[in-house]
């Protein structure tokens, strides 16, 4: 009995952290994205080693010297804004799954995904490992966290919609000249994808009923889904943006609007790029698009952006995942076999063991007959 109980012990324990699932070969179009991303990489560096190769370190620091510190706090300001937008990315989707998590663990999560998404590239099919080794331990499905990345994609891809919209009809000169096309092509760009919008609006209003592909079932978001992402989609981009406008010099500063408009572009191009962190492609492309500005203070601005933006929550990012891993270990040695870490002896059981050794039967027989004569 005892062994079956401790059997009994060690399948729980198992149950406690989800496996991850068994891994398909990679496959040649896995490794051909490695290779278009470190391709983009090296070409848009070269690119970018052209425009500054007149810069030197003194026009870097001194770029970095004329950054008051209340912009610095500001700057700060928004990368807070835009990981609190990723963090409700998320909340969104698990609304929608009907899921009810901790907001807490949804922020650290999230951060975690983005941090280490952003960073490394491909953030889609990163990010999809990093969240189901999260979530998979709250019960979700490999279907659910499939479901949950592909929601905070179209998200983001909703804000950049929606943003693009408004940019490219309130500056259409600007994308007319970063794109090489005329104004009214740019402005009519713009009306159509607010038209999409608006037409995923109508759709959630309508409630369309749901769609089975391959026996899984997706259910189109309803209003409450919907307005959600209509807020938290463009913050994150307005934050993001906010760092590198705050960090540039007031003098041949554009303003927000056109640094937003920029922003855009080189960060969409940047992730369809897959470099890692986008690494170059950002920077090449906000250079061409704002010749007026110093080369040395926007490049200083953009390192200011990587910094706040992908560096320093990368850190944090990288740290949180060792404390989570540890903590995962620790529970699957707790359970196995009732041993907890601290002393490696077995925890008592829930209930008493019928099976008691020998030794210890004529012990507790002597103690309830007590003392007597001798025989």
């Amino acid at each position: 009995m005892r062994m079956a109980r401790e059997a009994s012990q060690r399948e729980n324990g198992r149950q406690l952290v989800t496996p991850l699932p068994s891994r398909k070969p990679r496959g040649w179009t896995d490794y051909a994205w490695s290779v278009i991303g470190i391709t983009a990489a090296f070409v848009a560096g070269y690119l970018l080693y052209k425009e500054l190769s007149g810069i030197s370190p003194r026009d870097i620091s001194r770029s970095f010297a004329r950054i008051p510190p209340g912009h610095w706090a500001l700057a700060i300001c928004g990368t807070f804004l835009a990981y609190a937008a990723l963090a409700w990315y998320d909340r969104i989707a698990l609304l929608h799954l009907r899921k009810k998590l901790d907001w807490l663990f949804i922020s650290i999560t999230s951060f975690t995904t983005y941090a280490l998404a952003h960073n490394i590239g491909a953030s889609v099919f990163s990010g999809a490992a990093v969240r189901y080794r999260a979530y998979s331990t709250k019960g979700l499905s490999a279907a659910e966290v499939g479901v949950l990345v592909a929601i905070t994609a179209f998200t983001f891809t909703l804000g950049n919609v929606l943003l693009g919209g408004w940019v490219l009809i309130g500056e259409p000169q600007l994308a007319a000249n970063l794109l090489h096309v005329s104004v009214g092509v740019a402005r009519g760009v713009g009306i159509a994808m607010l038209v999409a919008v608006a037409l995923y609006i109508l759709g959630a209003w309508l409630e369309l009923p749901p769609l089975t592909i391959r026996g899984l079932r997706l259910v189109y978001p309803r209003m409450p889904i919907v307005l959600r992402q209509l807020i938290a989609a463009p913050l994150e981009l307005i934050g993001a943006a906010a760092i590198i406008y705050f960090a540039m010099p007031s003098q041949g500063n554009p303003g927000y609007f056109v640094v937003l408009a920029v922003f855009l572009a080189s960060f969409t191009a940047a992730l369809i790029s897959h470099a890692p962190g986008g690494i170059g492609v950002l920077e090449y492309l906000f250079i061409k698009a704002m010749p007026e500005v110093p080369k040395a203070d926007l490049l200083v601005a953009l390192l200011v952006f990587r910094l706040l933006y992908l560096l320093v929550p990368l850190a944090i990012g990288l740290v949180v995942v060792m404390m989570f891993e540890k903590g995962q270990l620790t529970e699957t040695l707790r359970s196995r076999d009732g041993r907890t870490p601290a002393d490696g002896k077995s925890s008592p059981s829930s209930s008493p063991s019928n099976v008691i050794r020998l030794d210890e039967a004529v012990q507790r027989r002597g103690q309830r007959q007590g003392p007597g004569p001798h025989r």
